[in-house]
């Protein structure tokens, strides 16, 4: 999941840099999307492992 997270952010910085706006800012938005998903997954597996 966090593989997915940078390989927006890098599509995104790239396509910043050639002057997409439209494409970067989508390619940002589903990075920050994945990362928060990415967090709280991570978050629910240290819980259910402390229970284990």
């Amino acid at each position: 999941m966090l593989s997915w997270t940078v390989t927006f952010l890098v599509i995104a910085v790239i396509a910043a840099i050639l002057g997409f706006g439209g494409i970067a800012g989508v390619a940002t938005g589903v990075a920050k999307v994945l990362f928060v998903l990415f967090l709280a997954l991570f978050a629910v597996s240290l819980v259910t492992r402390r229970r284990a």
